[in-house]
């Protein structure tokens, strides 16, 4: 997974005096799941917009599978599937009817486009409904059939633009599940776009911070973390008693804490270690807590909590604008 299929470089869209997206420089592989993460307003889907060939930039370049989409989006466009926020079919036409329709529209052969839009329902769960009318299915239903349209042609990247608001949360676990399902089946990269943290982390290979127009991070969520928590990317919470027997905590004066938080320093990728209150607090490169763990009690101390958290996207996110309410406007 090597070949960059979509590549952008300084990339610019400006209206007036708004720069909607300001240089943005991403490179996503043949093959990835990529989120780009932001919250309304970001300049998500005007991104879109350019890499469909929808709009021009402004300035800079933008390629998709190696077509250049400002001189020539219809060639883009045969090779990537779109489905935004909302989709929109013929009401009074079945599933099928509306899968065919594309197809045809595609150029994709009669015979072709039956199996591969009976194989596409059966996939997304539409199968048992396939000949209902679209106006009777509910908001879950129509995304799930707006992500066969979009693979009814084959394409080699997918490009969802907030694909999941609106569906309940039983639908956007299965839809997000879907997705990654069909990616790693089809081998389809996919773009996407969503300013809800947690289903981006659920499903992508890597993501992109993305606030004002800019490009704030890009990587895999260890990467990030590893990056933005000072080279402890896990913390280890370890609670403690003065014995197995003795409930009381140990004051954080005693020789006995003073000695045990130097072992536990000394344990390899351990970079802080701290105590309040019968709670240690330990960062760390790896995880250690089995090794914590052994040092606690080899120390003669009851160990009554163990904890290991590593650090989400929704902790990245917070670090980048801590000290700010972007996030509280945002999310």
């Amino acid at each position: 997974m090597s070949e960059n299929i979509i590549a952008l470089s300084g990339l610019t869209k400006q209206y007036g005096r708004l720069k909607a997206v300001d240089e943005l420089n991403l490179y996503i592989k043949k093959g990835e799941v990529f989120g780009l993460l932001g919250p309304n307003g970001a300049g998500k889907s005007t991104t879109i917009l350019m890499m469909l060939g929808l709009t021009e930039p402004s300035a800079g370049s933008v390629h998709v599978c190696g077509i250049d989409s400002t001189t020539h989006p219809i060639e883009v466009k045969r090779r990537v599937g779109y489905l935004p926020d909302e989709v929109g079919f013929y009401e009074n036409r079945s599933g099928l009817d509306n899968l065919l329709y594309t197809a045809r529209l595609n150029r994709i052969p009669s015979a072709e486009a039956a199996l591969r839009a009976e194989q596409l329902l059966q996939r997304v769960g539409l199968y048992d409904v396939k000949d209902k009318k679209t106006r009777t299915y509910s908001r879950g239903m129509r995304q799930r059939l707006g992500l066969a349209d979009v693979l009814i042609k084959h394409p080699e990247v997918i490009i969802l633009d907030e694909p999941t608001l609106g569906i309940d949360p039983t639908g956007v676990r299965e839809f997000l599940d879907l997705i990654v399902q069909l990616s790693r089946a089809e081998k389809i990269t996919v773009l996407l776009s969503s300013h809800h943290l947690h289903q981006v982390q659920q499903v992508c290979d890597r993501v992109g911070i993305f606030v004002a127009g800019k490009l704030l991070a890009e990587g895999d969520i260890p990467t990030l973390s590893a990056t933005l928590f000072a080279g402890e990317p896990y913390t280890i919470e370890a609670g403690i008693t003065a014995s197995a027997e003795e409930p009381s905590k140990p004051d954080s004066a005693s020789p006995l804490i003073a000695q045990l938080q130097k072992q536990l320093g000394e344990i390899k990728g351990v970079r802080s270690v701290s105590y309040d209150k019968g709670l240690f607090r330990i960062g760390c490169t790896h995880d250690a807590t089995a090794l914590i763990a052994g040092a606690i009690v080899s120390a003669g101390l009851g160990l009554t909590y163990l904890n290991r958290k590593a650090y989400g996207l929704d902790d990245i996110y917070n670090r980048y604008f801590e000290g700010s309410n972007v996030y509280e406007k945002a999310f």
